[in-house]
């Protein structure tokens, strides 16, 4: 026994009664939107005591012209819980979650100071592309991008 189980959420409910592994506030709207959405996947490690001491978070995307892929959106595991496996466990779960859809790959972004997520994901196999960088936009309104 590791002290806690993967599970896949599918009710608000539990989102909001474990918004401590979270880096903003979880209202009832953000849950259920995000839960809703096709293609949105949510688990959590949980205590026997239905705590959540970690979570991933993926998005299954498709292009016309490629294979369904599942991108990581987010991987967070409280401090205490850290190096015991849980991430680990989490991006298995995803994992086995992303081949059940039909998904030929996972793929994902961090900072490159982000030891302790590049140790995770290459534990598991994951190539670090060190050519790649990230482009985004902190507001997207009318009128913002031109």
């Amino acid at each position: 026994m590791n002290g806690w189980s993967v599970r896949n959420v599918t009710d608000a409910s539990t989102l909001l009664e474990n918004a401590h592994v979270f880096d903003h506030a979880v209202t009832p709207e953000s849950a259920e939107d995000f839960l809703r959405r096709e293609g949105h996947l949510l688990l959590m490690a949980m205590t026997a005591e239905d705590c959540a001491v970690g979570f991933v978070s993926g998005v299954e995307m498709r292009h016309p012209d490629k294979a369904p892929e599942m991108f990581i959106y987010e991987l967070g595991v409280e401090s205490a819980w850290r190096r015991r496996g849980v991430a680990r466990s989490l991006l298995l779960a995803l994992h086995a979650e992303a081949i059940e859809r039909g998904c030929t790959g996972m793929w994902t972004g961090t900072e490159q100071a982000n030891e302790a997520a590049l140790a995770s994901y290459r534990s598991l196999g994951a190539v670090i592309d060190q050519e790649s960088v990230f482009v985004t936009w902190d507001a997207i309104a009318a009128g913002d991008v031109s």
